[in-house]
């Protein structure tokens, strides 16, 4: 069953939300700011850190771990305040996002003792490892193979679209520990590199626009010892598709484009009925993925793993995040010049980096592949 169930906050979360937007507004003053868009926002270290001495970094790792110990729903709600707002939160985001559960769910106690309290204090970054020339949404195709040697593994291959390789400290990556055998699922893995390591180059691949947001990595006979190894030897896949409902269900999958509206509503925006109708119906459907993507950080919360909710999250999401950046461009009437004010520039980046919502993270057409196989699942046991 494919379930949304509705969640309205407690009053202690509502006033968590407060205490973040008085934040960002004393970090952002109104005018002064560009926006970043989502998750290509720039990747600012110092602010990170001022943002993990809130506690408001690696909200989920217990205390024992050196974190708070907060819910996935609290970790929502400051994560949609910083979106909203444009905040620069790509070098943490990775490590934040999933790294962090991942490791609590699958790490070794050495690894939890080791990353945990560096992630929680904005002081470790991580990067994904994952997608490669021929291996993107069909992931368990995956060539990048480790192969054993005295104290750990050899690891040989080329990732792609590695966003934020060129900052970050280390990278969760997934590859081949074991020869292909029947199931291509079977025998992945997955190591935590540290990027500073021999035998690794990180390379830019550029957007249109010139930005340096995703990357190419190699690894030749690059050495991890075995204790970086997360989790089971050959358990990889396993992991990876638990880690799907945090990269896929949050705000980042459907506010992306947000800044671009607020902008236009603060500088452009268009008058008439007609215009005012169709800005509605944005906010209708904002309002339902904001209360899908809720209703999966409660079931997180819950030890639910609800995975096939998140693909339809991130599947309608990054679709309307197109949606918006149209009807935005229709109201504002013709082409924008991008060294105008500051709505001009928002709508220029994101007209550029557009394409990319619906490829990253698994592209759309995937996802509805995996929903589909799940209901028909579904069906055939109701049978």
């Amino acid at each position: 069953m494919i379930e949304f169930r509705p969640s309205a906050l407690t009053d202690d979360e509502e006033a968590l939300r407060t205490q973040v937007r008085e934040f960002v507004a004393a970090e952002f003053p109104s005018g002064t700011y560009l926006p970043e868009l989502g998750i290509n926002a720039a990747a600012d270290a110092e602010f990170s850190r001022r943002l993990a001495a809130r506690g408001w970094v690696g909200m989920v790792v217990p205390e024992e771990y050196g974190g708070p110990g907060r819910s996935a729903t609290e970790r929502f709600l400051v994560v949609e305040e910083l979106l909203a707002a444009g905040a620069p939160v790509g070098a943490h985001w990775v490590a934040d996002r999933q790294t962090a559960p991942v490791i609590l769910s699958f790490g070794s106690e050495r690894l939890k003792r080791e990353f945990l309290p560096r992630i929680v204090k904005g002081d470790a970054f991580f990067c994904l490892g994952m997608s490669e020339p021929d291996s993107g949404s069909d992931l368990a195709s995956v060539r990048t193979r480790a192969t054993r040697t005295d104290g750990g593994w050899l690891l040989n291959g080329r990732k792609v679209w590695t966003s934020g390789a060129q900052y970050c400290h280390y990278a969760m990556t997934l590859c081949r520990t074991s020869p292909q055998e029947g199931r291509k699922h079977v025998g992945l893995s997955q190591l935590i590199v540290d990027l500073r390591s021999d035998g690794l180059t990180v390379s830019p691949i550029r957007l249109l626009n010139g930005q340096h947001h995703f990357n190419e990595v190699v690894y030749e006979d690059v050495f991890v010892p075995d204790h970086m190894v997360l989790g089971e030897v050959g358990s990889g896949w396993h992991q990876v598709t638990s880690e799907l409902a945090y990269e896929r269900s949050g705000p980042d999958r459907f506010l992306t484009t947000f800044p671009v509206l607020r902008y236009f509503l603060d500088f452009r925006r268009a008058a008439g009925p007609e215009a005012e109708l169709r800005l509605g119906a944005l906010a209708a459907r904002y309002w339902v993925l904001r209360n899908m993507s809720l209703s999966i950080a409660r079931a997180l919360d819950e030890g639910q793993v609800p995975a096939v909710e998140a693909t339809l999250v991130k599947d309608l999401g990054t679709s309307f995040e197109h949606d918006v950046l149209d009807l935005v461009r229709d109201l504002a009437g013709g082409e924008q010049d991008p060294d105008g004010d500051l709505f001009d520039r928002l709508l220029a980046e994101a007209t550029v980096t557009a394409p990319t919502f619906t490829l990253r993270g698994g592209t759309n057409e995937v996802l509805r592949t995996v929903a589909a196989k799940h209901l028909l699942r579904e069906k055939r046991r109701a049978v």
